[in-house]
């Protein structure tokens, strides 16, 4: 009975030695039981600390007594086989006369969290690598808020670590979050091709919060923001960066020019319909884009344009404009845009020459575009990924839960926990 009995314990602190050298558990803790429940999949591994070791305050780091130890505690592991493995551990507390009594930090886990680091790196790495939320959960083999939570504190940890040194470039530009007029601001880090922020609604005031979420030395340090022709992001910018120059985004620009064809086009369809003429029947891709579906208009881009349509006049002057981004400087870019501007005015198509107006006012970020070449072209892409992250999630009905998507997936953040050596 003694020979089994010594078998037994020789078996069991081979066993438990295993599983300290696994979690890389050393002196003064120590693996005391590994227990395993096959019928739930799970290993129960419990820790403890040794007594005799003295404690540090996890504030000053300065030794001092140990006060007691705090309530038994459990964190998520990396499964062992196909076993789920679970740490349970009390986890001892310090007595320090100047920080009081404070919890001492396990080694296998950053503070507050319910899983280890290498848990947690790893369950970044899924969620990175997943299209939904739901998809990293049943892989993780976790709930929804779980994996919510693993993300939110990887962005805290990302956010921490980042530097915002080299932001000498930002993108503004707004993109909707609800539905109706439910909108976020986003300011992005055009030189790093990075989200640096998202903050709720559109608003100057919207737009000054997300412009001094960036430290006040760095705002200083911006050179350049790209942005729409928009009143609040320019009005902010002033605000908080006065020294930087705005440049408004040409792809905006473009956007507004193309608005105005389309609505000549409107106009004069109808009139021409009223006449019984369906030339500009099927056309509008035609104008915008240059091509439209096969079998959609009667007649080619050449014989519309031969017939001398309103439409046609407003295209031209549309595509006049892009030689404005071509000049070799701002003075050019000045009297060329002076020649377009009075061609416009002369022209008769009313939503055309409202258009030139619009830009006349904001003449000024247009000319920075040659001193500053950036657009919010970069910015435009990630609206798309965003786009893709809502999708996904099927909406989100927190912004909170909506920002932390965003600057997990495109903030470009430092996200895994530092995977320091066990002490």
């Amino acid at each position: 009975m003694t020979e089994k009995r010594t078998r037994g314990s020789a078996e069991e602190e081979t066993v438990t030695a295993h599983y300290a050298m696994l979690l890389g558990i050393k002196v003064p803790w120590r693996v005391e039981s590994a227990q395993l429940d096959l019928l739930a999949g799970k290993v129960e591994i419990a820790v403890v600390w040794d007594e005799a070791a003295p404690v540090c305050c996890p504030e000053c780091g300065q030794e001092c007594p140990r006060h007691d130890r705090a309530p038994e505690r459990t964190w998520r592991h990396l499964d062992v086989m196909q076993f789920q493995t679970i740490i349970r551990a009390r986890v001892p507390r310090s007595r320090c006369a100047e920080h009081g009594v404070l919890t001492i930090r396990a080694p296998w886990a950053e503070p507050h969290s319910r899983f280890t680091l290498l848990f947690e790196a790893f369950a970044v790495q899924v969620i990175e690598a997943c299209r939904s939320l739901s998809q990293a959960a049943e892989l993780l083999k976790l709930d929804w808020d779980s994996v919510m939570l693993i993300m939110a504190r990887a962005v805290k940890r990302g956010l921490e670590r980042r530097s915002t040194e080299k932001a000498t470039h930002i993108g503004l530009d707004e993109k909707s979050f609800g539905r109706g007029q439910d909108y976020v601001s986003l300011m992005t880090d055009l030189k790093n091709r990075r989200v640096l922020e998202v903050v709720p609604g559109r608003s100057t005031t919207d737009a000054v919060a997300l412009l001094e979420t960036l430290p006040e030395d760095q705002r200083k340090a911006v050179v350049a923001a790209a942005m729409d022709m928009g009143a609040n992001f320019a009005a902010a910018t002033k605000q908080t960066c006065p020294q930087a120059a705005i440049v408004h985004d040409r792809f905006h620009v473009s956007m507004h020019l193309n608005e105005a064809v389309d609505k000549v086009r409107r106009q004069e369809h109808r009139r021409l319909l009223e006449e019984g003429d369906t030339s500009l029947t099927g056309t509008k891709f035609l104008w915008l884009q240059g091509a439209a579906p096969e079998g959609e208009r009667a007649l080619t881009f050449d014989e519309l344009c031969e017939r001398n349509l309103k439409t046609a006049r407003a295209w031209c002057h549309k595509e006049t404009f892009v030689e404005f981004w071509g000049q070799e400087t701002a003075a050019r870019g000045q009297r060329f845009f002076s020649q377009w501007y009075n061609a416009v005015a002369r022209s008769k198509l009313e939503p055309l020459k409202k258009a030139a107006r619009t830009l006349k006012a904001h003449l000024l970020g247009l000319l920075n575009y040659f001193a500053h070449p950036v657009t919010n072209a970069l910015t435009e892409g990630f609206n798309s990924r965003i786009q893709a992250i809502k999708a996904d999630a099927r909406g989100f009905r927190s912004f909170a839960n909506y920002r932390i998507r965003i600057l997990f997936h495109c903030g470009k953040l430092d996200l895994r926990p530092t995977l320091t050596p066990q002490a």
